[in-house]
């Protein structure tokens, strides 16, 4: 099993802490694996539910004290997995936190879709959210105790068929590209086809391939919504949906109003480059492929949200454009200071954008990340 890093903060919140855990993360991400890996370290009697089996849920709706209490009973540790399934779990939620504030509740949901909606006003500061995302680098790294001396070729493999637990775990190309085919078909829209009521499924999936294809170029809701016949508030709303199921991620335009800079686009990236690919259905070698540098951003990208969401920084996040064609990759507002950062590849291909971006903020800090710098980002 990869330890998750993840692990020690909700292992210290349930032994020290009675808010309700919340825990976000894509089907397939591993989040009832480290669940159930917690539950036998902490030796709680437990009484674990899984919503998508249908079982138990009319308790768990019923608004009812006494009888959400004689369900739980004697369990000192309450775990609801997929709990986007449950009518009213936000009400419910809140009733046993209030009546019963010595059990732990842990509770995990698939899609923040749903699930935040219903427990965001019921459970107002009775709760710690989190979100479990596909293993991580730095996981990776330490699962393989490497500490030093990075092997490309495993780079360029998590780049390829990205970092869901069984996407690594695999042995052989085959088996990796078959699983995350399986995986795309029958999880990746799942909750966000369940829960959006969208009418027009088939657009989804030209959407996500359309997207797929602009992956780190600058997105125009105008041209999707042309390209799909759809109008624009349906290309915003799937985006939306697809942004809140934990498929893809906007990034958003830098700028302290000077003219020049470009910020009314978004970018978009994906939070595995695996399930990226198998939209596309490109599974080609990297020194074979055209879309090298922007694999390389997105995954840096992708790699950095891991981070900063798992060591609880809070930062704002970006990329730079200007009219005159001057850029950075990815910008992050932080504790005070302004970071700029350059990805690339290829290092002999390296452009220095730095002049026009301390030229225009001068208090700011500047890299260029490529594969040998990669472990002093992420």
């Amino acid at each position: 099993m990869i330890a998750r890093a993840l692990a020690p903060t909700l292992l210290e919140e349930l032994q020290h802490s009675n808010k309700i855990i919340i825990l976000y993360g894509s089907r397939q991400v591993g989040k009832t694996t480290l669940i159930n890996d917690l539950i036998q370290k902490l030796n709680y009697k437990t009484l674990k539910v899984n919503a998508d089996s249908g079982e138990d849920l009319s308790v768990l709706s019923s608004r009812s004290p006494e009888a959400l209490k004689r369900f739980i009973g004697e369990a000192d540790l309450l775990f609801i997995d997929e709990a986007q399934r449950i009518t009213d779990i936000g009400i419910n939620l809140k009733i046993i936190h209030d009546t019963m504030p010595e059990k732990r509740v842990i509770v995990t949901g698939s899609s923040s879709l749903d699930l935040a909606n219903r427990i965001s006003e019921p459970l107002t500061g009775r709760t710690w959210t989190y979100t479990l995302f596909p293993i991580s680098f730095r996981e990776w790294l330490e699962h393989n105790q490497i500490s030093s001396g990075l092997n490309i070729a495993k780079l360029e493999g998590l780049m390829l068929f990205g970092s869901y637990p069984e996407a690594i775990t695999l042995e052989g190309t085959q088996r990796k590209v078959q699983y995350l085919n399986e995986l795309k078909q029958a999880y990746l829209y799942k909750d966000v086809l369940a829960l959006g009521n969208i009418r027009y499924p088939e657009k989804l999936n030209q959407l996500v391939q359309l997207l797929a294809y602009q992956m780190g170029q600058f997105v125009s809701i105008q041209e999707l919504a042309k390209s799909l016949k759809v109008n624009r508030d349906t290309i915003n709303n799937y985006i939306d949906l697809l942004e809140k199921g934990f498929v893809l991620f906007r990034l958003g335009g830098f700028s302290r109003n000077l003219r020049k800079e470009m910020t009314k686009m978004n970018k978009i990236y994906f939070y595995d480059l695996g399930v990226r690919n198998a939209v596309i259905n490109d599974f080609s070698p990297i020194h074979l492929r055209k879309d090298k540098g922007s694999l390389w951003e997105n995954f840096l990208i992708a790699e950095r949200k891991k981070h900063l969401s798992y060591t609880l920084q809070f930062a704002n996040t970006y990329f730079w454009n200007t009219h005159t064609g001057a850029e950075i990759d990815y910008v992050e507002e932080m504790g005070g200071y302004l970071n700029g950062f350059e990805f690339k590849w290829n290092p002999k291909k390296y452009r220095n954008s730095y002049a026009p971006w301390q030229n225009a903020y001068p208090e700011s800090r500047y890299q260029c990340i490529t594969p040998e710098q990669v472990l002093d980002f992420i």
